[in-house]
């Protein structure tokens, strides 16, 4: 049988959120979407705009729930109905405030540490039990509202990590396509920073 994977990044849709830290898991999708050539269109049903593709050898549909963040599980969850992927074979993209810029961590299962797009999806799938690859955006200074943060744009100062951090998470998504996901946290889950 053909095992498909299942790629998710979180964000929010619309122009004005675009460019947020919030929405960083978009960012790495649309660039992956580019160096595999998997063109995305939205899917009604689904809730998203999603593609399907070839990633490092692997069938794999790449998607972005369109319902804002807090209401990505309804997405993920058709989209695992719809494509018939398991969900050993999900793995979800978003932002973590705890994770200092340039630093990307993939785990098989967890908390949600607070992100409602994670909560949500956990809610909606009744468990935890998925991978997820967080990007680090780092936390705001101090006086500033960590919910206003995650929605302001990245500063020219932090762009060059940025970029730099995205192109990281897209060949840890393609070796996890490939590898598994124990081999994947033992490549990039190494304590080092891009910023």
């Amino acid at each position: 049988m053909l095992i498909m994977k299942l790629i998710v990044g979180l964000g929010n849709p619309g122009k004005v959120y675009i460019d947020s830290r919030h929405n960083i898991g978009f960012s790495v999708l649309n660039a992956l979407s580019k160096r595999c050539g998997i063109t995305l269109k939205r899917d009604f049903n689904s809730r998203a705009l999603c593609g399907k593709g070839n990633i490092a050898g692997v069938e794999a549909v790449l998607a972005e729930p369109l319902t804002f963040m807090n209401l990505s599980g309804a997405a993920v969850k058709a989209l695992l109905k719809k494509y018939k992927v398991s969900i050993d074979d999900l793995l979800v993209i978003c932002d973590d405030l705890d994770l200092e810029p340039g630093r990307v961590k993939i785990r098989e299962f967890g908390s949600s540490g607070g992100h409602r797009g994670l909560a949500s999806i956990i809610d909606c799938l009744g468990g935890n039990n998925f991978n997820r690859l967080r990007i680090g955006i780092g936390r705001p200074g101090e006086g500033i509202d960590p919910a206003e943060y995650v929605l302001d744009p990245f500063t020219k100062l932090e762009k060059s990590a940025v970029n730099s951090v995205i192109k990281k998470a897209c060949d840890c998504v393609e070796f996890w396509c490939s590898g598994g996901i124990v081999e994947t946290m033992n490549m990039f889950n190494k304590k080092e920073s891009l910023a």
